[in-house]
């Protein structure tokens, strides 16, 4: 089933329930659904877009995001949602890749595009004539049904070279949705959900079960801590989907610990790590009322999760240790740690996280040498390694590329980031690995020191790794940095810190 059609439903069941609430004003779920039978009526008929052909979205977090976005699934079309924080240039190779016959943008995105003077096809801005034509247009209010249609071409960071578009369809992401409604939450009319994070990701996807249901979106065009925590304090039944850097600069904003949050329902995080240190602080000033989530674009935020209620079982004899997992399989989903060869590696030990169900992408955009590596036998091989105990909880170690080989011996890096978060003076740390004559690879430490802490050194820090950890593990090496490089998602550039070890003269360390 096209995901409009739940939208279409919504409307006329809560026609006058605020729908989006944003910098450009207020639509009522009747408003939003005739915005998007217009612009659909437009795709198809003004620029002639046949089903299945794929239009670009470059905008910001605005009002018009997700009316264009609902718009080009009515038309029976796809959507190419872009990251509007890459660079013109990124962006224009996307809208290549992908084949986009047309690419609807706000306004200083056209004009960047325009001004790179490549062949791209026709753009609409938002606050143009253009664009008031997309919403005077002939409505489209019959809807496309096939649930195995192309939805999302979802492009991936790119951190290691250029991304890739899963093709999610509109059966991935209504599984994602009722997911959500099985191991999250279940909500309605009465519930608000804010994006703060980029709507072309993981904040877009998780709209979606909301906006099927009927809920509130207040879209803000950033994620400022202040703005966020007025929210928590003005609305009731708030949900937001943040990255782990978002949930700490929350809880680092002074105004936290004494502003009223009781707003806030559920804070779903996920994306990168979460440690310990951290989710501690967090639970300490809004209460358990987190979900982590693990997933990837290729099964869109839908592995496994730790619930809200998982957060608050503090009397559980593996608490903390919980706490440093992802949780449990979702709800339809099957989640297996094998070896190169897909034998499972049994309880306890490390290998790959491999997951099948109805979430996992149709496979990589014009792709094959990606399919063949990610997909196989109708499992997604995530490239994430981990272990699950004897209870199906499943902790992730790191990306397999991310892995160090010391002497023989395998090293995680999160192991250790998570001691060096325990340090009073660390806000932010990333461990990555140099290679070594002897060692094959040794372990180097990047630390962000906390503003008001005085200032972190070296020896403290590897008292507490030798305090903590065995002795071939601990860092070889400190370097306190100002910030760590980040991509437009909050993912910390591993590959950035090692090209900054390798310009480095080589230093001798000892064991």
């Amino acid at each position: 089933m096209n995901l409009s059609h739940s939208l279409a439903t919504v409307a006329r069941h809560v026609p006058n329930q605020r729908a989006i609430t944003s910098d450009d004003g207020v639509l009522t779920y009747a408003q939003f659904e005739l915005q998007v039978a217009h612009i659909a009526g437009a795709l198809r008929t003004r620029h002639g877009l046949a089903p299945g052909a794929r239009v670009a979205i470059v905008m910001d977090n605005c009002g018009a995001f997700l009316p264009a976005l609902f718009g080009i699934w009515r038309a029976g079309l796809t959507a190419v949602p872009v990251n509007s924080k890459l660079h013109a240039k990124e962006v224009a190779w996307i809208i290549g890749n992908a084949d986009a016959r047309l690419v609807l943008a706000s306004k200083a995105h056209a004009d960047a595009l325009t001004a790179l003077r490549v062949a791209l096809p026709e753009i609409v801005a938002t606050g143009t004539a253009n664009w008031l034509s997309l919403l005077a247009a002939e409505p489209i209010t019959t809807i496309p049904t096939d649930p195995d249609a192309e939805a999302w071409l979802f492009y991936t960071s790119g951190t290691t070279g250029r991304p890739k578009g899963a093709v999610l369809t509109h059966r991935n992401l209504l599984f994602a949705c009722h997911a959500y409604y099985a191991d999250v939450d279940f909500v309605d009319e009465r519930d608000c959900y804010v994006s703060a994070a980029p709507l072309s990701h993981g904040a877009g996807l998780y709209a979606l079960p909301h906006i099927l249901r009927g809920s509130h979106q207040i879209v803000l065009p950033g994620f400022d801590t202040g703005e966020v925590l007025d929210i928590f304090a003005r609305y009731r039944r708030v949900s937001m989907f943040a990255a782990p850097t978002m949930v700490t600069r929350l809880v680092n904003d002074g105004r936290a610990a004494d502003m009223d949050t009781s707003g806030l329902k559920t804070m779903i995080y996920g994306g990168a790590p979460m440690y310990v240190a951290d989710l501690k602080k967090a639970i300490g000033v809004f209460g358990p009322k987190f979900f982590q989530l693990y997933g990837q674009g290729e099964a869109p935020m839908t592995i496994s999760g730790l619930t809200k209620r998982m957060h608050a079982d503090v009397d559980h004899a593996s608490y903390e240790e919980r706490l440093g997992s992802a949780g449990i399989a979702r709800t339809g989903c099957a989640m297996r740690v094998v070896d190169g060869d897909g034998r499972d590696v049994g309880v306890g030990a490390i290998g790959e996280i491999i997951t099948k169900s109805c979430c996992v992408m149709r496979g990589y955009w014009n792709n094959d040498e990606a399919n063949a590596n990610a997909l196989r036998d109708g499992w997604l091989w995530t490239g994430d390694l981990g272990r699950v105990d004897a209870c199906g909880f499943m902790t992730l170690k790191d990306r397999s590329k991310d892995m160090i080989i010391s002497g023989g011996s395998n090293i995680y890096p999160r192991e250790i980031e998570e001691v060096l978060l325990t340090h009073p003076g660390v806000l932010e740390c990333a461990v990555v690995s140099r290679p070594h004559a002897d060692w094959g690879e040794e372990v180097i430490a990047f630390v962000v020191a906390r503003a008001d802490a005085g200032g972190v050194d070296g020896v403290s820090l590897d008292r507490l790794c030798l305090e903590n950890i065995a002795r071939f593990k601990r860092p070889k090496g400190y370097r306190v940095v100002a910030n760590l490089p980040k991509s437009n998602y909050g993912k910390i550039l591993k590959t950035e810190l090692r090209q900054i070890l390798m310009r480095e003269k080589p230093e001798q360390t000892e064991d």
